[in-house]
């Protein structure tokens, strides 16, 4: 355990995620039923999604060139920059419509809907990412798991109050900006690599 990559990865995956769907989603369902269910269930679709990106990032590195991994890694930092700035522009109010009842239904629908949205997500890509560039997948899967729960905790104690301070549009160009910033750094490794 690197508990030095554990604060890097933290930050990046905290402020991908503040913008995300699947924050809005948790808020939504937190505003209808019980929040401590909600961050249950949204914790732990967090976790499998964790689990699942940081054992594909190790294996990429395992199975592929580093030079190959690091350019893979950059392409991927760059599309997420746009990926975050195209979001930028986008209404993220009716993501869910579905009240939960029961404890064990809120639970479940968190569960579910955050699982589903977060597939292909940016935080996803960018804890894959991270797990090949750093080629530690406990540290990257903690900083990231934690960075995930603590949005998810945000959206459903204080998310609307963020987003009254806040505006989506700038949460979202700043972590465009983040990862510009590390898909230059990794396009340098790769080529000076």
């Amino acid at each position: 355990m690197n508990f030095a990559i554990v604060a890097a990865v933290y930050p990046v995956i905290f402020v991908g995620e503040l913008p995300d769907k699947t924050m809005f989603a948790s808020l939504l369902l937190a505003s209808r039923g019980r929040p401590w269910a909600v961050w249950l269930g949204a914790a732990g679709a967090f976790l499998v999604h964790v689990v699942i990106a940081t054992t594909i990032g190790v294996a990429l590195f395992a199975l592929l060139p580093s030079r190959i991994v690091d350019a893979g890694v950059a392409v991927m930092f760059l599309g997420g920059a746009v990926y975050a700035f195209v979001e930028s522009g986008r209404d993220a109010s009716g993501l869910v419509a579905r009240e939960a009842a029961t404890h064990r239904r809120t639970v479940t629908t968190a569960f579910v809907v955050i699982f589903v949205a977060e597939w292909g997500d940016l935080t996803q890509l960018l804890t894959a990412n991270l797990a090949a560039r750093y080629h530690s997948a406990l540290s990257v899967g903690l900083g990231s798991a934690l960075a995930l729960w603590s949005v998810a905790a945000l959206a459903v104690l204080g998310g609307q109050g963020l987003l009254r301070s806040v505006p989506v549009i700038v949460l979202r160009r700043i972590t465009g900006a983040v990862l510009l910033l590390l898909g230059a750094v990794a396009a340098w490794t790769a080529i000076s690599g």
